[in-house]
């Protein structure tokens, strides 16, 4: 590998245009008190052998006292009680406070949510983002000059963890931060800000509409709906991996990410040889670190054995049985990430994490896009075309690993593996309506051929219009417009009467079933050739992807493997 494929670390792109600092510094911990109550009882039983009126005046002191006593301990009891629970409330709507909160998806987006396997299970994918945001004095401090504090953020790290829909495996995909793609339209929802879209490097489009830009930009790109998305800056990084008490990482040679002569920056990572235990700032530069690995996919796998060793290292601490450590980790984690909004308290987050951590270490598999020189730029990257497996794979939740036990996926009545409620094979809750007579059912074929790395096909709506009037669907026409992008064919209806019509046009054309989906943006039957389609009047038989069939470029992971390190690239070396 030479030096030329190694990119700048302070070099960023023309910023964009941007109205506001995102994550102002926060404030510092919160801190609370208990309080504490002394014990006390009635006074001594007093005997004697007095008259009646001695005795009867005794007994009502004593009495006295003693009720008294009853009234002050119960009101205290529920002092006590009061404010505990009041405390508890407080210091839960505390960490709620510290959350910040985005809108799930702020851009143009057509992807939709995967249908349910027999049991009634869905996948969940969230967006894993990194921003390299100076809004903050102590991103500023931790990251770089005070002349990019204005800069609009950028997503330096981008991961999608993919949970399969039956919690047994997670599948993790990183995509090098110079990797250009198409940028939908998106909208700041906090300005109203429009941003056009636009195609270019996928981490400038935190600054085009936040998380949620970055969000649709994925979907389009892999046709994978995405649930959540969650952002930590320079400063959470750091928090948190004070909060785990450090993570375990390792090198093959002594390394020192530092300026050289004509390569500017580096992240002042210094370490010897063998495995260290990082935590704060080191963590930091450990996953800033890219000269010394020698490219931005090689960085990717550092951080991907962060990861792993971040996740091995939770699940070995019983951090339920200490109070300080539970409070701790709570306070760094509500104050360092920034999330999607339909997650955004505290007891949504823990359910999240409930569900991430059923996963066994060993059913972890993180991955790289395989990706190609940009013949535009070679600074930049472009998907290779093995990334088209991985996003099948996802889509269709087919596990990245071949561990999973091999289920029936039916018996042919109706039940299955997963219990006797489960719906029969092809059941997917969609109308059974009969639909029209071919000539009666308008269709309107969009060309959406062009992908990532390839143009449009011209004339391909046309193409594809012509054969549904040729199998006797008189009123299929072609849209004019641009051509759009979409992974996938697909064929859209507007309302459940409509279902029908629209299976039997993906019928005909030997389009798939779960390709047939309702949806709101479209006024009636819509075919969308997508880039899957390129040519041909019959929708070609696609394979069916198989698990742990990765490509060899994919650069996998696996969550429980503890004997890998980095190497480190020759000049960075001492």
């Amino acid at each position: 590998m030479t030096q030329s494929s190694v990119r700048g670390e302070e070099t960023r792109p023309d910023p964009v245009r941007h109205t506001r600092g995102r994550r102002a510094a926060r404030g510092g911990r919160h801190e609370g008190g208990a309080g504490t109550a002394g014990r006390g009882g009635p006074g001594g039983h007093g005997g004697g052998n007095g008259g009646g009126n001695g005795r009867r005046s005794g007994r009502r002191r004593t009495g006295g006292r003693r009720h008294r006593a009853l009234r002050w301990s119960a009101t205290t009891l529920a002092v006590l009680i009061l404010g505990t629970a009041g405390a508890g409330y407080l210091y839960y709507q505390h960490l709620n406070g510290n959350i910040d909160k985005g809108e799930r998806s702020s851009g143009d987006s057509k992807a939709h949510k995967a249908e349910p396997n027999a049991a009634g299970q869905t996948p969940m994918n969230i967006l894993l983002l990194g921003s390299d945001s100076r809004a903050s004095d102590a991103n500023v401090a931790l990251g770089g000059g005070k002349n990019h504090r204005d800069n609009p953020p950028l997503a330096d790290v981008q991961m999608l963890i993919h949970l399969s829909a039956d919690r047994k495996s997670a599948s993790v995909v990183s995509i090098p931060r110079d990797t250009r793609v198409d940028i939908p339209a998106c909208k700041d929802s906090d300005t109203g800000e429009k941003f056009p879209a636009t195609n270019a490097i996928i981490n400038t489009s935190l600054a085009r509409g936040g998380a949620g830009c970055t969000l649709a930009t994925w979907e389009n790109l892999t046709g994978v709906y995405i649930d959540h998305w969650m952002t930590i800056d320079f400063a959470g990084v750091v928090s948190m991996a004070d909060a785990i008490g450090g993570v375990e990482v390792c090198v093959n040679q002594n390394v020192w990410d530092r300026p050289l002569p004509g390569v500017p920056g580096g992240s002042g990572l210094k370490m010897t040889k063998g495995a260290h235990k990082v935590k704060g700032e080191d963590a930091l530069k450990w996953l800033r670190t890219r000269h010394a690995w020698g490219s931005d996919p090689l960085r990717a796998r550092a951080q991907h054995m962060y990861m792993n060793s971040m996740i091995r290292t939770l699940k070995s601490q019983n951090v339920f049985t200490d109070a300080g450590r539970l409070m701790d980790l709570a306070e760094a984690a509500t104050k360092s990430l920034t999330v999607s909004e339909e997650i955004g308290t505290v007891k949504k987050l823990y359910d999240l994490g409930m569900q991430l951590k059923t996963v066994p270490t060993d059913r972890i598999t993180m991955t790289t896009i395989p990706t190609v020189e940009d013949p535009e730029d070679k600074n930049h990257l472009l998907p290779a075309t093995d990334a088209d497996k991985m996003w099948a794979m996802l889509r269709d939740d087919v596990s990245f690993d071949d561990k999973g036990t091999k289920e029936k996926k039916g018996t042919g009545d109706g039940k299955d593996a997963a219990g006797d409620d489960a719906a029969a094979p092809g059941d997917t809750g969609q109308p059974s309506d009969e639909p029209a007579a071919d000539s009666e059912i308008g269709v309107l074929v969009q060309n959406a051929t062009r992908s990532a790395t390839l143009g449009p096909v011209t004339g391909r709506a046309g193409e594809i219009a012509g054969s549904l009037v040729d199998k006797g669907f008189a009123k299929a026409t072609k849209d004019t417009s641009a051509a759009l992008s979409e992974e996938r064919t697909v064929v859209r209806y507007p309302s459940d009467e409509l279902a029908g019509d629209a299976r039997r046009v993906a019928g005909a054309m030997g389009i798939p079933a779960n390709a047939v989906r309702k949806s709101a943006d479209v006024s009636g039957i819509t075919l969308v050739v997508g880039a899957d389609w390129r040519d041909g009047t019959s929708y070609p038989k696609q394979k069916t992807p198989e698990a742990g069939d990765l490509p060899e470029t994919s650069d996998a992971l696996n969550g429980s493997d503890t004997g890998k390190c980095m190497d480190v690239y020759k000049p960075y070396r001492w």
